[in-house]
């Protein structure tokens, strides 16, 4: 039996491209590869802990070696990196080498960060001792496509990787058949559904490879009508089940195809001019935003269902950044195509850290393929730390403790039945990038002020963006458009508001009348669902608001410190950190 260590990002990604394009826009530096540094300890086939390093050196996205991440794995594990078989990371370039010989620049960035000595070096630099023959390379949409399948809890299903890119492929489609990944198609970067939203969302003043949800969340305010025939040229469904983006083909050079500068020229020309970011959002960029959000739906219905037919497995899953658009994955879901559809929690580059160990592991026939429960997978922290975190902020909060989850959680409630804003903060951090529970920020969502209220005064961010609702699994079916006890604890996927309920939950219904739904189970968060349930008894309604407890620009907390200082340095009410309410003094 074994002990694999996976990891995710490409350290060096971000210097060189700074190094060789120092004249860029700020923003510019973020179309590159190798965001979301995360680390996944998988030991005799099972997850034991997984985090991103963007929660340890709170850097946001940091594609930074994640030796931080490690660290906490070890350290959860009783085990130090000496214990470690093997570590696996998420890229594999080696057979692509002879294309970036081609110039001197890509020659250059494949030394420096993609090949495997570029790997080596950063595992030396931290864990010298650590064998380079232990060390494998795993590629990236096989990465990301073992994270979806090894955890399905299904034998045999199709499985879809649609992302930016991988190595060189934007789409990746396998069949998941006893325990192995067959690959059946790929679909080339030069035609990514990822890459065209990603560049779109940047003409649209946002930043490429981060705010690909806020175009979702602003696409149901605009008429994807408008810009129809635009999106039909720039991406087109074929016969094979692939997609074309002509226009991701224009860009011929090196220095070209670095920035997309062809492709972003064309949308300045045939479909609006690009959009400075502090500039006003207007109606003309909500209808770009809903048009593009059709022409995404359009393709993952495309290639999903036209493999889904060809093979005629009616269960899928699903992994790579485009698998966290809630809205596509709704309209999949809806769409009849498939009996049932899993998206992996952790569906970005974070979660391929988990699939690289996840692929090392089933070689070995270890892996033990059951559905991923919620990901709670990150460090919890004791009392000691937590009274440590008190000390240091002694002078400016007052600490009420309780003797058990029960009364906590009737206090939480009533805070929330008064239209308190409550921080949330208990046992492991999440892995992925939804707060599920244990570092959230909740409310009442049938206050009509709350969405308002919590976007300016907590979160900080665009008013137009939705929050979503945390629902108790018994009552789900009671204020969605699902059936009774209906699953949905990643919150990874839109369902529908029901009519009758849409005007008095109005902080958690989009306003398409969708909602991005989180069930929440006893077996799933023994906590959260007290929570709710004392909710349900304060205000009939077993249903809350939940965000990630962050604000704009930083990860999600992880430390008691960190819950500490983000309370007293915005307008949330109260902190609860376990069984202690916080307060300002």
């Amino acid at each position: 039996m074994s002990a694999i260590l996976g990891v995710s990002g490409l350290a060096d990604s971000v210097r060189f491209k700074r190094a060789h394009w120092p004249a860029l826009d700020e923003r510019e530096y973020r179309i590159l590869q190798g965001f979301d540094a995360a680390a996944a300890l998988v030991v005799d086939g099972a997850v034991v802990a997984a985090a991103a390093e963007e929660r340890f050196n709170r850097q946001k996205q940091t594609g930074d070696f994640p030796v931080h991440a490690i660290a906490y794995c070890l350290e959860q594990a009783g085990r130090s990196i000496a214990d470690i078989d093997e570590i696996a990371h998420c890229f594999d370039y080696a057979p692509f080498g002879e294309i970036f010989s081609l110039d001197a620049t890509s020659a250059m960035l494949y030394d420096e960060v993609f090949s495997k000595p570029a790997l080596l070096a950063q595992i030396n630099r931290h864990f010298p001792e650590f064998p380079a023959d232990r060390v494998h390379q795993v590629g990236h949409h096989l990465s990301h496509a073992a994270s979806a399948y090894f955890t399905s809890g299904w034998d045999e299903c199709l499985v879809v990787v649609l992302d930016a890119m991988g190595e060189t492929q934007s789409g990746s489609i396998f069949v998941g058949r006893g325990g192995q990944l067959e690959k059946l198609r790929e679909i080339s970067a030069n035609d990514s559904i990822g890459i065209l939203y990603s560049l779109v969302t940047y003409h649209l003043g946002f930043d490429f490879n981060s705010d690909e949800y806020k175009i979702m969340g602003l696409a149901p305010y605009g008429d994807p009508r408008q810009f129809e025939g635009v999106f039909q040229q720039m991406l087109e469904c074929r016969a094979d089940g692939t997609v074309r983006i002509p226009i991701l083909r224009l860009n011929r050079t090196r220095e070209e195809r670095e920035n997309y500068r062809c492709t972003r020229e064309w949308l300045s020309r045939n479909l609006i001019p690009a959009r400075d970011p502090g500039a006003e959002i207007t109606q003309v960029h909500r209808d770009v935003a809903a048009a593009l959000q059709a022409a995404l739906n359009r393709a993952i219905l495309h290639i999903c269902g036209h493999y889904g037919a060809s093979t005629g497995l009616r269960k899928i899953a699903m992994a790579g950044g485009v698998a966290l658009n809630c809205s596509a994955n709704g309209k999949l879901t809806r769409s009849g195509l498939f009996d049932e559809v899993y998206v992996q929690p952790a569906a970005g580059d974070d979660g391929a850290a988990l699939g690289a160990a996840l692929y090392r592991a089933s070689l070995k026939g270890e892996v033990i393929n059951k559905r991923f429960p919620v990901p709670f997978l990150g460090p919890s922290h004791p009392q000691s730390e937590i009274d440590a975190a008190f000390m240091k902020f002694a002078g400016a909060i007052k600490v009420t403790r309780f003797g058990s989850v029960e009364e906590t959680c009737d206090q939480a409630a009533r805070m929330i039945h008064e239209g308190k804003v409550v921080a949330w903060h208990r046992g492991r951090m999440e892995y992925g990038p939804r707060a599920l529970g244990n570092r959230s920020i909740l409310a009442d969502p049938s206050n009509p002020e709350m969405r308002d209220r919590v976007n300016a005064m907590v979160k900080k961010r665009e008013a137009f963006r939705p929050f979503a609702p945390a629902v108790s699994i018994e009552e789900v079916h009671r204020y969605f458009e699902v059936a009774p006890m209906t699953a949905m604890p990643y919150m990874i996927a839109t369902v529908n508001v029901r009519e009758e309920y849409r005007a008095a939950l109005p902080a958690i219904t989009h306003i398409d009348g969708s909602a991005r739904v989180q069930t929440v189970a006893a077996q799933d968060n023994r906590a959260f669902h007290s929570l709710l349930k004392a909710v349900g008894r304060s205000t009939g309604r077993e249903i809350v608001l939940n965000t990630s407890f962050n604000v704009k620009g930083q990860p999600i907390v992880n430390t008691p410190h960190e819950a500490v200082e983000t309370f007293l340095g915005t307008g949330i009410d109260c902190l609860f950190i376990e069984d202690n309410l916080v307060s300002r003094a």
